[in-house]
């Protein structure tokens, strides 16, 4: 550890799939999560680099530990991060999705309510409910800020909030409340309670982040191991959505720009000479490149998978650069 530096904090799940997830992803970047003392301990380091203290948190402790500042990045869904902080964007800059931990927080009705598909057709119900019943109509939910926002944007004001502290999905059957607004991946558990989703009522399609701490503590260390943690990640994420592409062409320069136009390839090393051309094209459009290639006198043409793609650029460590300055 640097003398008088203390180190980054990164924080990441501390169990079940999402800590399995985490670890995956950090894997792929050449960056292993080595747990102390065993699957108890819940400080741990990361083996590649000095100066990195792991915090083993569950996902909401996560979010918490990076509105105070306590962490320096962490890893956490978007779902808790938009509840959890009111002002959760001058606090924290979300670097990048990590694809895993999908799940979207919706607006869900009983089924048996037929004339009411869209967020305005609640509205008129709960209007009459109140001056049915003399009551507001009720929403069972985990998430009371996100719901307050997107029912305030939606125009819906004749309601009142029941928290939910169970399972938020059985709250209408068993008489708690009329609507709820929850979490779901596939729609399953609702649909086994009898409750359908708004056509209007997705409010957030979440997944895992990296997220950031923009009150951290960034003294050199933590900023040097932060650069060099999100090269990784950035350089397997190119690799991973890129393909690198090889053809010996005539005119090889002005087929890299043409290439560029038609198919968002780059051509990494510049001129080579004698009619060499490679390029870094999106994973999807390798084929039909390959086959223009052809089609413009190449005989044959390579196309090869990539472990990493190192950039001078560093886009994810300049997105929160820009915000620690």
């Amino acid at each position: 550890m640097s003398v008088g530096n203390p180190p980054l904090v990164l924080a990441v799940p501390s169990k079940g799939r999402l800590q399995e997830n985490a670890a995956a992803f950090f894997a792929r970047a050449g960056l292993t999560v080595v747990q102390g003392r065993g699957a108890r301990d819940y400080r741990g380091a990361l083996a590649e680099l000095p100066d990195v203290e792991i915090a083993f948190l569950s996902a909401a402790e996560i979010v918490q530990q990076l509105a105070s500042g306590a962490a320096h990045m962490g890893v956490t869904g978007e779902d808790l991060v938009r509840e959890q902080v009111a002002d959760a964007a001058g606090r924290m800059e979300l670097l990048t999705p990590l694809g895993f931990g999908h799940a979207n927080v919706v607006v869900a009705v009983p089924q048996a309510w037929i004339d009411v598909r869209t967020m305005a057709d609640l509205e008129d119900v709960a209007a009459a409910f109140h001056a049915r019943r003399g009551a507001r109509m009720r929403v069972a939910t985990k998430y009371v800020n996100l719901t307050r926002r997107f029912f305030a944007e939606k125009g819906v004001t004749d309601y009142r909030i029941v928290e939910s502290l169970g399972a938020t999905e059985g709250a209408p059957a068993a008489g708690g409340a009329e609507l709820i607004v929850d979490i779901t991946t596939s729609g399953a558990t609702l649909r086994a309670n009898a409750l359908k989703v708004l056509d209007d009522g997705i409010m957030l399609r979440s997944e895992a982040n990296l997220v950031a701490s923009v009150h951290a503590g960034w003294n050199e260390t933590a900023r040097a191991r932060a650069k060099t943690i999100l090269a990784r990640i950035a350089a397997e994420e190119d690799a991973r959505t890129s393909r690198q592409v090889r053809a010996l062409a005539a005119n090889p320069a002005a087929l890299a720009l043409e290439a560029a136009a038609l198919f968002g390839a780059r051509a990494p090393f510049g001129a080579e000479g004698a009619g060499a051309l490679t390029l870094l094209c999106p994973r999807g459009n390798t084929a039909a490149l390959a086959d223009w290639l052809i089609g413009k006198g190449a005989a044959q043409v390579s196309v090869s998978s990539l472990d990493y793609v190192f950039s001078a650029e560093n886009s994810l460590y300049e997105k929160l650069a820009r915000r620690l300055a």
